[in-house]
Order: structure tokens, then C-alpha cells, then sequence
């Protein structure tokens, strides 16, 4: 029986408490921490490795984090889950996003149909809807080859697909694999539409238009743009777009699409990257081998998390370590900092993956709480943010733990030797130098280059990244945010905060305003 307890009511976590704490220094000064670098990981899938060396945990409290993943019964709530228990409660639905690339346990069947067998149904119609138009069986009017896809959605229908697609570009560019160039319109200011559509050849362009509901308020003001271009250009819609949405949408039986693909409510926006949201403008732009490839490392990530044993769980591990750096060392943020060009926007994904998850101050049953939960999440990629924010990092009032992720070889494979090294080693040996000197210091009289150590982190290193490790690499922040969400005993999975902004502005559309809103409203003159 599965019991969903607060985590101040956890034995193990009041005895965590009590635990000492570790000296960071101490521990990877020297020897010390050349031992905790090679003992100190764990393997995950398609070739990666979650190293957490200089993490602040030794076997004591590591020991005691696994006591707590028992107590707290994660595995048990995690099979819950891929076994189709409704554990998103505020909205009383299940959580499917795992069968959108493979079956982790038993048949789930929602709402009278197989829910495995409507995803991959839907993932073979979005295939075969790519090949067709790289085959040219499916063309503009002129009978022209289209060129270019461009997603139109917000949100998880945005942040998401935009990341992966970056990630991929130049892996695809170098592999002969990229069939199409991807942008993406999701802002509501008008620039983002015009800005898009004037660097676009909306002649030899197809539309994917994201929305679950169809009611999406700025997915649909930016459809009007779209459609406003390709009047303009003497084209018609239907022949130019597709939809992703729900099979109840009013968007799902539109004349207005050459296509729609569907969704459910089952698959949240912040993780429908690997449901057709993604798979759509993926496919299109890379094929639907590379998607597929990129739903196999998800998928093979999602089973090593049914793993029980937190020390060979790395995403279980991760969010482990993560909440005792939020609730028992009281750390309020974490810098996610790839270092990778090709993971550019993967910070900004992760932010709505695991603020909008986790930012949460009552528990599932919607009671207050009273510790805290999600932390800020922030990041650039290096070396790029070493140039920017890194100076609060190493030497600010406040300790920020850190995620690095770095690859082994560049997507490219295109470099050059300069002072008797590469670009890629060059870019290695700075993940390496940051990792010790946040975490060891270095001490001078002059206080202003005194480095006080002692700052952790932790980093996921590759081979390199491809859609295999992509899809692993999801996988895992997206279960790590799943178990941190299990020990809140909060809902991870639906998204209230976003709400009443929206619910406000439309009334200020309506003109339905007065005191504060009504003032702000003549301020920016609307």
C-alpha cells in the first residue's frame, strides 16, 4: 500500500537532520578527491554517466537519502505512475508521458482505449506523414518540395521541441540527417511572429500548429499572423498546416489543416516532448529513424529509473541529493550549465520542467506545507556563462549548487589546434577547472581573490550528444523532478500558478477593469 505522506511527518527525514555534514574542501582536496571522482557515479543510459564527486554527501548521509527513498516509497510511486494510477490529483488524470516512448509495465487503458497502442499509432501516422513530404508525395500546390517546418505554440509546445531541435541541428548536419530547417513562433508580441515569417519562405513551408485544448489564446493570435502571410502570398492554409492537439479539440476536425495529429490529457505541455508536440517538427526536420532514436534513450533512461536502489537510480540519486541540498543545507537555487552549444536552450526547458512541476506550497491533497520545495532553476551554456554570472557562483553570499553537463567529442567534429590543443579540449578543461575550483577554492590574503570553496555540483558527461543521449538526458531531469515532487508529497503535475495571469488579462482585454489593473492597463495603453 502506498502511503502519500508530508515529508516533515518521514522519520527519516527528521533523523537526516542530525547527520554531519561534510567538509566539500576536505573531501576533493587532493588525493580524497581523486577517490570520490572515480567512486563517486553512476552509469546511465546510451553512454552517460552521473558523476556527484563534488556533491556534499559521503556514505553516511548517502545511506541515510536511501532510507528516506524507502521510507518515502519512490519506486513504489513511480510504478504507480507507468502503471496508470491518477497521480495528478488537482486534475484527476493519469501521467503518460513514459508510454510515448515504450510500455514500462502493465497495459494502460484510459477512457476505453490502449493508451501504448494511441501513442505509437499516432507516432507511425506522424512518420509517415514526414517521409511523404521528404519524398515529395506530399508538396506545395506548385508540386515544390517543402523546406522549412515552423512550430507555433507556447510553453511546453515551445521550450521543449525548441530545444531538442538545437540540440540536434549541427549532429544532423554532420550525419546527413537533416531533411529540414525548424523555427519556432511562440510569443505573443508580435515581433516574434513578424520576425519569423520575414526570414521565412512561407511558399515552401509547412505550419504545425500546438495546441491541446485549441483554445490556446497566444497560439492562436499567432496562427492569425501565419494565416495573414500566407494570404498575402496567395496560398491556402489547408494546404500549408498541420495541427497537434487533442482529439476533442475544435481544432481536430478543422477543415483549416492538410493534417492532425493528436495528443491527450494525459501528456503535459512541459513533457510532450516526446509525444507528438516534438514528434511532429523532429520528424520533419530529421527523419523519423533520429526520432525514434531519440525515444529509445528516453526510453531506456525511464527504465533505469524503476531501479529501487538509489545508488544505481541516477536520476532518483540526482533528486535525492537535490532535496538535501534544498531542505536540509537550505540552498534555494541550482545552475544548470551545459557545456555544449548544441544545449543552448536546454536550461530554459528545464526551467518550466521543474518550476512549473515543483513550485508548489501545498501538498497533492492541496493542504499548505511547511518546508520548502523547487528551487530557482537558471543556466547558460559554457564557457559562455563563465563570462557572465559565474563571478556570484564562485565568490557571491550565497551558495548555488551546480549541474554541469559536458560531451567528450563535439557534434561537428570540425576543430582546430591552437597552443598545442583543441577547441573541444579547450572546452573540456574548463568543465574540469570549474568543477574543482567551485568546489576546493583557493585561499590569498587579498580577500577579493580568495575563493572560498565548498561549492558543489555534479556533472553528466557523454560521449556525445545525439539523439540517444538526448533522450536519456531528458529522461533523467524529467524524472528526477518526478521523485523530488514524490518527496514533497506534492502534485508535479499540473500547473495552477499559470492560471490567474491569464484569467486577468482577459479581463483587461474585455475591458472589465478597475484599481490597480485598471491603472496599469491606461499605463500601457491598451
Amino acid at each position: 500500500m502506498i502511503n502519500w505522506n508530508n515529508l516533515d511527518t518521514l522519520s527519516s527525514y527528521r533523523k537526516l537532520s542530525d547527520v554531519p555534514k561534510i567538509d566539500l574542501v576536505a573531501e576533493m582536496t587532493g588525493e580524497n578527491g581523486a577517490k570520490r571522482v572515480k567512486n563517486f557515479s553512476v552509469p546511465m543510459a546510451c553512454g552517460l554517466s552521473y558523476n556527484y564527486a563534488a556533491k556534499e554527501v559521503d556514505d553516511t548521509i548517502l545511506s541515510n537519502l536511501s532510507e528516506l527513498a524507502k521510507e518515502a516509497q519512490l519506486s513504489e510511486k513511480f510504478e504507480a505512475l507507468y502503471n496508470g494510477e491518477v497521480i495528478n490529483t488537482g486534475e484527476k488524470r493519469l501521467v503518460l508521458h513514459q508510454l510515448t516512448r515504450g510500455q514500462l509495465g502493465e497495459k494502460v487503458m484510459a477512457d476505453g482505449v490502449d493508451k501504448r497502442e494511441f501513442y505509437v499509432k499516432e507516432q507511425k501516422r506522424i512518420a509517415d506523414f514526414a517521409n511523404k513530404v521528404h519524398s515529395g508525395e506530399i508538396t506545395n500546390a506548385k508540386g515544390e518540395k517543402f523546406t522549412t517546418v515552423v512550430q507555433i505554440g507556447i510553453g511546453g509546445s515551445d521550450l521543449g521541441p525548441r530545444a531538442m531541435y538545437l540540440a540536434l541541428e549541427n549532429w544532423a548536419k554532420r550525419t546527413g540527417n537533416f531533411k529540414m530547417e525548424a523555427k519556432f513562433i511562440s510569443n505573443v508580441d508580435p515581433d516574434d511572429a513578424s520576425a519569423v515569417l520575414a526570414s521565412t519562405d512561407v511558399e515552401h513551408s509547412i505550419f504545425i500548429l500546438v495546441s491541446k485544448s485549441g483554445t490556446t489564446l497566444e497560439t492562436l493570435t499567432n496562427e492569425s499572423f501565419v494565416t495573414d502571410a500566407l494570404k498575402k502570398a496567395g496560398l491556402d492554409q489547408s494546404k500549408h498546416m498541420i495541427a497537434v492537439t487533442s482529439e476533442t479539440s475544435p481544432l481536430a476536425k478543422s477543415d483549416s489543416f492538410l493534417e492532425a495529429f493528436f495528443m491527450d490529457d494525459y501528456i503535459g505541455g512541459r513533457y510532450s516532448s516526446t509525444s507528438g508536440v516534438g514528434g511532429a517538427v523532429l520528424s520533419l526536420a530529421f527523419g523519423p529513424d533520429v526520432f525514434a532514436q531519440f525515444l529509445d534513450g528516453a526510453a531506456k533512461e525511464d527504465k533505469l529509473a524503476t531501479e529501487a536502489d538509489p545508488l544505481k537510480n541516477p536520476a532518483m540519486l540526482d533528486a535525492l541529493i537535490g532535496f538535501y541540498e534544498r531542505n536540509i543545507l537550505g540552498y534555494g537555487s541550482t545552475a544548470v550549465l551545459p557545456y555544449s552549444q548544441g544545449l543552448s536552450r536546454f536550461p530554459a526547458h528545464l526551467q518550466q520542467l521543474d518550476m512549473e512541476s515543483n513550485g508548489k506550497s501545498v501538498n497533492r491533497f492541496g493542504e499548505p506545507i511547511d518546508y520548502v520545495t523547487g528551487p530557482i532553476i537558471f543556466g547558460e551554456p559554457g564557457t559562455n556563462g563563465q563570462h557572465s554570472f559565474y563571478q556570484l557562483l564562485h565568490q557571491g553570499t550565497d551558495i548555488i549548487p551546480l549541474q554541469f553537463i559536458g560531451f567528450k567529442n563535439s557534434q561537428l567534429q570540425n576543430d582546430v589546434n591552437i597552443q598545442d590543443s583543441t577547441s573541444q579540449q579547450k572546452l573540456c578543461a574548463n568543465v574540469a577547472a570549474q568543477i574543482v575550483a567551485f568546489a576546493c577554492g583557493k585561499k590569498d590574503d587579498n580577500l577579493n581573490k580568495n575563493f572560498k570553496g565548498g561549492r558543489p555540483s555534479s556533472i553528466i558527461v557523454g560521449e556525445e550528444l545525439n539523439p540517444g543521449s538526448l533522450g536519456a538526458l531528458l529522461s533523467h531531469f524529467e524524472n528526477k523532478v518526478m521523485f523530488q515532487g514524490f518527496i514533497w508529497n506534492i502534485n508535479s503535475f499540473d500547473q495552477e500558478g499559470v492560471q490567474l495571469g491569464k484569467v486577468l488579462a482577459k479581463k483587461v482585454l474585455a475591458h472589465e477593469t478597475d484599481g490597480a489593473l485598471a491603472e496599469y492597463s491606461k499605463l500601457l495603453n491598451i
